[in-house]
């Protein structure tokens, strides 16, 4: 997420940037000391224990063959003696040390100290000054750090894998189409300009139907649809657009996800289709998306972008027409045929006028055309986008066994939430049996070696942790709810010597309990033990299951509506 353009120099410029931002930032990052772990032990309460040595500089990581299970404890680049660095480069160096540390101290269940290292690693780079050289280099840092930081608050220092159900987000398409909007007429100028001067693969109309939507997305509320939308994109907009080009598709129906979606890649309908491009499970699995309890490949991007891109391929073969397609992406082919036959107009506009289509679809296709031509020139219509999301670009790393993604992020050193994040189709905390799983990019060969040590049967629930410095098997053990006896059975490669004072930076295996079991049980007895009238409530459907039930019925009607018909 891109948090600043400029970084700031002073903590309450830090404060008011977080506070618009990070819902959790302005508690943790109210002033250059305060703590970045909310509910944290204060770090006065206890001497900050010593830091860990140094580690020795290892090059190229990426770019080798995978490294050994066992590694040192903290991964940091050493320079060479004879580089010279600019102060920027010397205050990057000096926060990852920090951020590094802070890793280390959360190993070691120290949050205090943890907390002490992130803050110094945001210091570090706040008091770099305004005019130095590679200022981009240290705010790209900056934004960097916040997020990883703010990714292991999310998950609240804990080693357990929450199994919560993913959290999805409503579609804006709905709050676009069932309003109307007044016509701006200084606007159509500028947009036919705009139209004119630029190159496009779809014809962009502008009439008075695509001017209404125009006049909407440059008033303050549809501005921010757009620059929600467009600042996501930036994670997507390679990967959409090599695949629209793939498969022969204008690349202005990359519009299509941003009204469909937001570039969210768990949005959800109200008619129960999911996904950056809102497919309804039945035409999904017509090309080739997947699902189960367990994964929904709706909700990937790459894959759900692929089978949108041959339906409207699909579609414009059938029909004949891009925007007739578009419409028919919205209301179903069928729907759109049935209207081409009773006017005798295969035209998108006379079906418009005529009134021969949903309303929904025939304020669809203008409101998807105003938003080509309005993030054509953003600019000429007072949109500052800023700097877009990064692009994601990651490694995939095929799992021979159901493995959960604690395991993952554990050989990837990197916060749970980090590989959720890269895997949203994903539903539940564990990737089964021969699927995919993403890491971020230059992390699949050490998360491939570090697998090969867990047995297959065994990645369900077991952990690996490395030993930080001081850490007894007695702390281990309670951290992941396990035992010694446990742990050294399991780590037979290690002489037993070793657990007598384990070494620092070593990786061993930890045969945890799997979560969700835990929770699952737990939810059993609860409703074992609920009085008869709480399960009547919660038949009722007031409950988590209640909702999901109400959605399938949800879902079941509007599979008979129009409207349904269409992914």
């Amino acid at each position: 997420m891109h948090i600043c353009h400029h970084l700031p120099t002073k903590p309450l410029a830090l404060l008011a940037l977080f506070a618009a931002t990070f819902p959790l930032a302005q508690a943790q990052f109210g002033s250059k000391r305060t703590p970045v772990f909310n509910n944290l032990t204060p770090a006065g309460s206890a001497a900050p224990a010593a830091r860990p040595a140094e580690p020795a500089h290892i090059d190229g990581m990426d770019d080798v063959a995978p490294p050994a299970i066992k590694q040192p404890a903290l991964l940091i680049p050493r320079e060479a003696a004879s580089e010279v660095l600019t102060p920027s480069q010397k205050a990057i160096r000096e926060a990852d040390r920090h951020f590094q540390f802070g890793k280390f101290y959360i190993q070691e269940n120290k949050p205090a100290e943890a907390r002490a290292e992130f803050d110094a690693a945001i210091d570090t780079l706040l008091d770099v000054p305004e005019g130095a050289p590679d200022r981009g280099a240290v705010e790209k840092k900056f934004e960097d750090l916040i997020r990883l930081i703010h990714r292991y608050d999310v998950d609240s220092l804990g080693s357990g894998l929450s199994m919560e159900s993913p959290v999805f987000v409503q579609s804006p398409l709905p709050e676009i189409l069932d309003l109307t909007f007044p016509i701006d007429p200084r606007l159509k100028g500028r947009a036919l300009a705009q139209v004119a001067a630029s190159s496009s693969q779809l014809p962009l109309a502008v009439n008075d139907a695509v001017l209404s939507y125009v006049n909407y997305f440059t008033s303050e509320r549809g501005r921010r649809i757009i620059i929600y939308g467009m600042k996501r994109s930036g994670k997507y907009r390679p990967m959409i657009s090599r695949i629209l080009a793939e498969e022969g598709v204008p690349q202005e129906m990359i519009h299509l996800a941003q009204a469909e979606s937001g570039f969210v890649p768990r949005a959800v309908s109200r008619a129960a289709a999911v996904g950056m491009w809102q497919f309804i499970r039945g035409r999904g699995a017509e090309y080739g998306l997947d699902s189960s309890r367990t994964f929904d490949e709706r909700l990937d991007p790459e894959k759900a972008t692929r089978a949108a891109a041959r339906h409207l391929h699909d579609l414009y073969a059938q029909l004949g027409d891009w925007y007739l397609a578009m419409a028919a992406y919205n209301c179903g082919p069928y729907c759109v045929e049935r209207a081409v036959q009773r006017t005798g107009y295969a035209d998108f506009w006379e079906l418009r006028s005529r009134n021969a289509l949903p309303r929904e679809t025939m304020n669809y296709v203008p409101a998807i055309l105003a938003m080509a031509i309005v993030c054509k020139s953003p600019q000429a219509y007072g949109i500052d986008l800023g700097e877009l999301d990064a692009p994601l670009e990651y490694n995939t790393v095929k799992v021979a066994a159901q493995t959960n993604l604690g395991l993952i992020a554990d050989a990837a050193d990197l916060p749970v939430s980090e590989i959720r994040d890269l895997n949203p189709s994903l539903l539940r905390g564990f990737a089964p049996a021969g699927y995919e799983v993403r890491v971020p990019r230059g992390k699949g060969p050490m998360v491939m070696a570090a697998m090969e040590s867990v047995p297959e049967e065994k990645r369900a629930s077991w952990r690996l942790h490395r030993v930080g410095e001081g850490e007894s098997l007695a702390v281990i053990a309670r951290r992941y709810s396990t035992t010694s006896t446990s742990i050294v059975a399991v780590n037979s490669r290690l002489d037993s010597s070793f657990f007598d004072a384990p070494e620092q930076g070593e990786m061993i295996l930890i045969p945890a309990t799997l979560r969700e079991d835990v929770v699952l049980k737990t939810a059993a007895r609860a409703r074992a033990k609920a009085p008869a009238a709480r399960r009547g409530y919660a038949a009722k459907g007031r409950t988590a299951t209640g909702r999901a039930g109400r959605s399938t019925q949800v879902a079941s009607n509007a599979a008979k509506t129009r409207k349904t018909a269409s992914r």
